[in-house]
């Protein structure tokens, strides 16, 4: 049996090899999800493989009456309905390491240029100014980092902060105090993290405790002038309370990478926030990280369509039971 396999969002197409040279397979590159041309190779696809630009929804689901296997080239799955998936036996699978590196370091660019000024900077000198003393900034060394999530990623930015001079906590729930211990943090709970950090960085996956974990209330308890940035997913922060904050010179600046709606709506009180990096969800964004998570969702792919094997399978405890 030849499996069809649909490929959206500009996944590599050379990450995907192990596929498209396995005679099991046909690969079928449709890079944009809302066209014509997808919806109808859909309706034939054995898999579907996207990235974070595609809405998994039940519609979608409706359209695809042969999926047996959805692939998510990243770590992030917010963007699919698991549980509609698992209703009509569709494992969903995703490349949880693929990409550890890149977010890594791009949570360091946004820490560095929002306490360095780094973009302000950059505009204020292409419009003729000569402004230093506008732009002062303030140094990692001998500050403190709050984490809120340490998994792969958030680890790998306590290991880089270190190396900066920074003192690290975390607050994880999921996270053994032994584990901290490897990477040099200490755990603590939320409320220190708040209260006590100078930079605060968010490092979770959204869901119902993590949904508005950011928001006027713990922003408040913030100390004045403390730094945040999330690289992880939109919605962990409520966006209106800290473009209020930065209003307010409560936080003395912000990052952030990822929104509550994407592409961020012309609307937002963001795009007017002063002290405040915007980026357009370049986490993953390089060219090593596309073709790791690739890679990684293509074995996982070929595990479940070809060897029914569904160990990493994100709802395989539904699917087994």
């Amino acid at each position: 049996m030849t499996y069809i396999v649909v490929a959206t969002d500009k996944v590599s197409e050379e990450g995907l090899s192990r596929l498209v040279e396995d005679d099991r397979f046909d690969v079928v590159f449709e890079h944009d999800s809302s066209s014509d041309a997808f919806a109808t190779a859909l309706t034939g696809a054995h898999a579907l493989i996207v990235r974070s630009a595609t809405t998994v929804d039940a519609g979608m689901l409706d359209g695809a009456p042969n999926l047996k296997v959805i692939g998510r080239a990243g770590v992030g799955v917010d963007n699919i309905d698991i549980p509609g998936a698992t209703q009509r036996g569709i494992a969903v699978v995703n490349a949880p390491s693929g990409n550890t590196i890149a977010a890594a370091e791009m949570t360091m660019a946004l820490i560095l240029a929002t306490m360095r000024h780094v973009a302000a900077a950059d505009a204020s000198l292409r419009a003729g100014n000569w402004d230093r003393a506008r732009f002062q900034g303030s140094e990692l060394f001998g500050r403190r980092l709050g984490l809120i999530g340490a998994g792969r990623i958030g680890a790998e930015v306590a290991i880089r902060c270190q190396s900066f001079g920074m003192d690290v906590i975390i607050y994880d729930p999921y996270l053994s105090e032994e584990r901290a211990e490897e990477i040099g943090s200490r755990l603590t709970d939320l409320d220190e993290v708040v209260t006590t950090s100078d930079v605060i960085s968010l490092h979770v996956p959204l869901n119902d405790e993590t949904r508005g974990i950011i928001s006027e209330e713990s922003i408040s308890k913030m100390k004045a002038g403390t730094y945040l940035v999330n690289a992880s997913r939109g919605g962990v922060v409520v966006e209106s309370d800290l473009a209020n904050a930065l209003e307010s010179g409560h936080l003395r600046g912000a990052a952030l990478d990822v929104y509550e709606e994407e592409p961020l709506s012309k609307g937002s009180p963001l795009r007017n926030a002063p002290r405040l990096t915007l980026t357009p969800h370049l986490g993953a964004a390089t060219v090593e990280a596309q073709g790791h998570v690739a890679v990684e969702v293509a074995a996982n792919v070929a595990a479940v369509l070809g060897d029914e094997d569904l160990s990493a399978a994100l709802n395989r405890e539904q699917l087994v039971n």
